[in-house]
């Protein structure tokens, strides 16, 4: 008897035989390989809070943002590939798209980035801001603010209003996540002195252990912020339209600057065309790290339109080489208690209120900027630090190239029919051969003139003399009436004429200068 008879259980449960439904509960190995596949394809989940501008400039970000033109080796395809964009749903309230960012290759996607996008800084849209603020997004989350070279008086109001909503949203939050946004905060602040945080453990995030220059990191958020000031090639039309020079652009650069370090911001110049690095600023905020490429940032503050201070680089030191005597101190000290308050709505009143007439005293950051950078709906001159103000008006109001070229057309159409009516008023100049005139010039060119009449050459030179002669004395007569007698004389006059131009020597008439034949 076989093994396999005595024990007849032994072919269920043997080696090599399929399980029964007796031996314990089922394995869903497939949904287990599943999850475990989803998990290792899941996308990093990146937040960017883009705040200020229009829905037409924050579009534009978003195209230059995701426009990768750092390698010029991309072929076109691959280029449009990454900069099309997905629908942008931002005319209302709080809006939204995504990006998916690709790496050098433009084939593997690093991350995907949610950007929510705000217009106004209306305290009404706080509660919209704080659900998206919790302790799972807080360390894969940045914030932009938008300002535009169209009107730079008013960026350090702008930036005011952002700022105060933000630090409105961020004290509204639950402890657990201000306790994620100081730990994360403090990751920013190692960054400081070249430390890695994803390798120094605990240590790292040790606030005490970064020693801070002045005003550096002294009004943190919690959540890194890049400051965007686009449209850099409109400041050819502020250096033409409203007399600006390198005095103006400078004094806007250092002040900024000076606001920035107090949150531990990077500052960023772009225009359209010319991204400037936006992609590596933001990446690096957001954590975003290529396989294939390592980005690397470098600070530019020497071309007035390639502005860019990265995070943790700047200082007071820095601050002060690009104008001298300014009062930073000051400026970070009024910033520091201004910010305090609860944002205000922004107006285009162009007449100031009364809290801006109690600012005039020096003590508000926003008061000294616009004492030096004036919008000139308010004023006809501009004041700058060091320069004498003249009463002569420097504003001069501009069209565009195109209406100007279509003024002038209608101006040099109007002066065409003036030319033409002078012209027709004007007789032209006519060369008469007139028989009473002396062309003696005319006849030095083309010599003696003469003609066949009834087969007798006729000098024209005699026959105009002649006549003139006769023109003469009919000139002289004192009596208008002509006689009888008169009348017989001048015929007989006539008949001698032209009896003499029949018996001219010669016989026959000839050219002058040619011998008779």
């Amino acid at each position: 008897m076989s093994a396999s008879s005595q024990n007849p259980k032994r072919n269920s449960t043997g080696n090599g035989s399929r399980p029964s439904s007796k031996d314990g509960p089922k394995k869903n190995i497939w949904s287990s390989m599943l999850d475990s596949a989803a998990t290792g394809k899941r996308l990093p989940e990146k937040n960017l809070l883009i705040l200020g501008g229009t829905p037409e400039s924050q579009r534009e970000f978003l195209e230059a943002y995701s426009a990768d033109t750092s390698d010029p080796s991309l072929s076109n395809e691959r280029r449009n590939r990454k900069g099309k964009l997905p629908p942008v749903a931002n005319q209302f309230a709080l809006g939204y798209t995504y990006l998916d960012v690709l790496d050098a290759d433009q084939e593997d996607t690093l991350a995907r980035v949610s950007a929510y996008l705000l217009s106004e800084p209306s305290i009404s849209f706080a509660p919209l801001l704080k659900p998206l603020l919790t302790p799972q997004s807080i360390p894969d989350t940045s914030v932009v603010i938008l300002l535009d070279w169209s009107d730079p008086w008013t960026w350090v109001r702008r930036l005011r209003e952002w700022v105060r909503l933000l630090r409105h949203v961020l004290i509204s939050l639950d402890d657990e996540t201000k306790v994620v946004m100081e730990e994360n905060m403090a990751l920013w602040r190692e960054r400081k002195k070249g430390l890695d945080a994803s390798s120094t453990g605990t240590q790292a995030a040790t606030a005490g252990s970064v020693v801070l220059g002045p005003g550096e990191w002294d009004e943190e958020l919690g959540i890194p912020l890049c400051v965007v000031c686009q449209g850099t090639d409109k400041m050819e039309k502020l250096e033409r339209d409203h007399g600006w020079h390198e005095d103006e652009f400078d004094f806007i650069h250092q002040f900024l600057r000076t606001l920035l370090v107090k949150h531990g911001a990077s500052l960023i110049y772009t225009k359209p065309y010319n991204a400037n690095n936006l992609h590596v600023v933001l990446h690096s905020l957001l954590g975003i790290h290529s396989l294939l490429k390592k980005l690397s940032l470098k600070a530019q503050f020497i071309e007035r339109d390639q502005i860019l201070i990265p995070t943790n680089w700047d200082s007071w030191a820095k601050i002060r080489v690009i104008r001298e005597g300014s009062n930073i101190e000051g400026i970070s000290t009024a910033w520091s208690i201004e910010i305090q308050d609860p944002p205000e709505p922004l107006t285009n009143n162009t007449e100031p209120t009364e809290d801006e007439n109690a600012e005039e005293d020096g003590t508000s950051a926003v008061a000294i900027y616009e004492q030096t950078i004036k919008d000139p709906k308010r004023t006809t001159s501009l004041s700058y630090p060091g320069s004498q103000q003249s009463g002569n008006k420097i504003e001069v109001e501009t069209s565009d190239m195109q209406g100007f070229l279509t003024k002038q057309l209608e101006v040099l159409e109007q002066l065409k029919i003036e030319d033409e009516k002078d012209r027709a008023a004007k007789k032209a100049p006519q060369l008469e051969m007139s028989p009473l005139e002396d062309n003696s010039r005319v006849n030095e060119h083309i010599g003696p003139v003469q003609f066949n009449m009834g087969g007798i050459q006729v000098d024209a030179d005699d026959m105009l003399q002649k006549l003139k002669d006769r023109e003469a004395n009919r000139t002289q007569r004192k009596d208008p009436v002509s006689s009888p007698g008169d009348e017989k004389a001048h015929n007989q006059a006539l008949a001698n004429f032209f009896a003499g131009l029949v018996k001219k020597p010669g016989g026959t008439s000839s050219p002058r200068g040619s011998p008779s034949v």
